[in-house]
């Protein structure tokens, strides 16, 4: 009789692992050990951004630039700037026409869509989510001009959601990107343990027959 029942629970737990991994979200990663998140994984670019998204204020681009791949959070490192070019093809996406390419555009999307595929459902200054200290002015991203890459590269303003190129020796802020999923669990812990605890069960009822 109770078969059915352990059954049914595990096939639950596999529902609720399925629902978890496969719609958009932002995933908190690097616990702070306070029950904060010091990074949060965005499984629809497959990247993760650093929850505080002015740890370093203003600087120049080259500054910010080495500022983010000296980054340690948790003894995780390689962090970058956002890009705005993924592909490289040398198109900023116009985020507000094409949810898909505007995968391309790691700010754009984040502002425009957040984690979702909602437009008007992004991060913004007025609206962070779970980010802290989204400044109501310009980011720079790791993406140089095509034209001047020496000296000139593009920025994302949170306020309004406009993006230009400007001169690489202005004070902007940067957010830390990370490509990938920092954490080594792919889905939040918690869903793992009860799974694994549930599968533990199914073994010793299956022993005890």
């Amino acid at each position: 009789m109770k078969r059915p029942h352990l059954v049914g629970i595990s096939g639950a737990l596999l529902s609720t692992i399925i629902s978890v991994s496969s719609h958009a979200a932002l995933i908190g990663v690097l616990p702070d050990g306070s029950g904060n998140f010091q990074a949060y994984y965005d499984n629809q670019l497959d990247i993760t951004w650093t929850a505080n998204a002015n740890i370093n204020g203003t600087n120049f681009w080259n500054n910010q630039v080495a500022w983010a791949a000296g980054l340690g959070i948790n003894g995780v490192t390689g962090w970058r700037l956002a890009s705005m070019d993924v592909n490289g093809d040398g198109t900023i996406v116009n985020c507000s026409t094409d949810q898909a390419a505007c995968k391309d555009n790691e700010y754009g999307h984040l502002f425009n869509y957040g984690a979702g595929t909602v437009f008007g459902s992004g991060i913004t200054t007025s609206s962070p989510g779970p980010f802290s200290n989204v400044q109501p002015n310009d980011y720079w991203s790791g993406t140089e001009d095509a034209l001047f890459p020496s000296e000139v590269a593009w920025y994302f303003h949170f306020m309004f959601g406009s993006r230009s190129t400007v001169y690489k020796g202005l004070n902007h802020f940067a957010w830390a990107v990370h490509s990938g999923n920092v954490s080594a669990v792919p889905v939040p812990a918690a869903v793992w343990l009860f799974g694994s605890g549930l599968l533990g069960l199914l073994g010793l009822a299956r022993r005890k027959r």
